[in-house]
């Protein structure tokens, strides 16, 4: 899902794509002794200055700090896929190498927003700091050459424009379609113009904020006097007190009364919107789970504070990490093993059983922190007093 490398035919493919189909699963290589093992595909991302801005702090529950989160108690669960749910059956449940071993983990009470951060509570940001996203600034080319394998040659300067990726349909029936066939790099996409430089956000105001990149979620994060959630309190807050439940709301599928926006029909081709939704929804628009958060499954991905490592559950195993685990403190994607990259939960309205199934408790999604698509935004978190 990098914004930079989507300019690249040879890393087209890998870069954009939702999920590895089943039969990449199978050939996933097996990845071990990762656990504390420096990766050096860290560097040009210490080396970014991230837009600095003023916190706006208090520490009183009742300020407009609070407004809109829910208090999480904390407790114990188990992190990780629901495979007894594979194993009874249940479409699109299928567990992946990156979501297991299961771990039983420990977290802290915390506080969360209860929806997904929305255009209009963003746009309060933007006008507070003039804040510009990464989606608004030319592309770096040193940190493009730094996600490239060794030795890829450098892209014309002409394609370093600002903008961003967007869904379009795929123009010819194909048996075999990639993620090229279904994303478009558009010049002047951004958060205030979604599929490009003549679209707006009248009537979206309620909408999740898309086009944002793990850089822009921490900035507004920061501002708030919040944070973004790990991995496992998003998990353990999407999960709602059930241990073993495929989906926020139970086990099952049912696309004739839709739980979440996410896509019904023959995913690129045909989306039969039976949720009411082409694209994104106005928070809240479906039912919360049973903590009270709503979209915590389908409508946008939502990006974790993070590092994506594939053998992340297996370190913590090894660690004994188990006490409110904040992240593996390197990137390892044998997909894409030269690029950094940050977790991403919960789903998009893309997201199909067939295809990607990311609505899941346990799915994991992950993309380097420089990009945002028309499908991805976030929510935030702070620690309880």
């Amino acid at each position: 899902m990098y914004r930079q490398l989507i300019l690249f035919s040879l890393v087209i493919f890998m870069a954009c794509k939702e999920a590895p189909k089943q039969s990449e699963i199978d050939q996933l290589p097996v990845v071990s002794n990762m656990c504390s093992n420096p990766t050096k595909t860290n560097q040009y991302l210490n080396k970014k200055s991230l837009v600095q801005v003023e916190k706006i702090e208090t520490s009183d529950e009742n300020s407009l700090n609070f407004k809109g989160m829910l208090k999480i108690k904390g407790g114990q669960f188990i992190m990780g896929a629901n495979q007894q749910a594979f194993v009874a059956g249940f479409p699109g449940t299928r567990p992946r190498p990156d979501e297991i071993p299961n771990n039983k983990v420990a977290i802290n009470d915390f506080w969360i927003d209860e929806a997904e951060v929305t255009n209009a509570q963003f746009q309060k940001f933007v006008d507070a700091t003039n804040y510009k996203t990464t989606a608004e600034l030319a592309i770096d080319m040193e940190e493009i050459m730094a996600q490239l394998p060794q030795g890829s040659p450098a892209p014309d300067k002409s394609l370093l424009k600002p903008g961003s990726t967007v869904f379009k349909y795929p123009k010819q029936v194909s048996n075999n379609p990639n993620a090229n066939d279904w994303w478009e790099f558009i010049y002047g996409a951004n958060w205030k113009h979604p599929l490009g430089p003549d679209s707006d956000l009248k009537g979206k105001e309620n909408h999740p904020v898309v086009h944002i990149s793990w850089y822009d979620a921490n900035a507004y994060a920061n501002w708030m006097g919040k944070r973004l959630p790990t991995e496992a309190e998003w998990e353990y807050a999407a999960r709602g007190g059930a241990q073993n439940e495929a989906y926020p709301w139970g086990n099952e599928i049912q696309d004739e009364k839709p739980m979440a926006n996410y896509w019904q029909g023959d995913f690129p081709f045909e989306n039969l919107k039976m949720d009411q939704h082409e694209f994104t929804a106005p928070v809240k628009s479906f039912p919360p789970n049973q903590l009270g958060i709503y979209d915590i499954a389908g409508n946008v991905w939502e990006w974790c504070n993070d590092w994506y490592h594939a053998d992340y559950y297996n370190c913590l195993q090894e660690n004994k990490e188990f006490n409110n685990p904040i992240g593996p403190a390197t990137s390892f994607d044998p997909y894409m093993p030269s690029a950094s990259q940050k977790v991403m939960r919960g789903g998009s309205f893309l997201c199909n059983a067939s295809y990607c199934s990311g609505y899941r408790n346990a799915a994991r999604m992950k993309s380097s922190p420089d990009s945002g698509l028309q499908h991805t935004g976030f929510r935030c978190v702070r620690d309880a007093q």
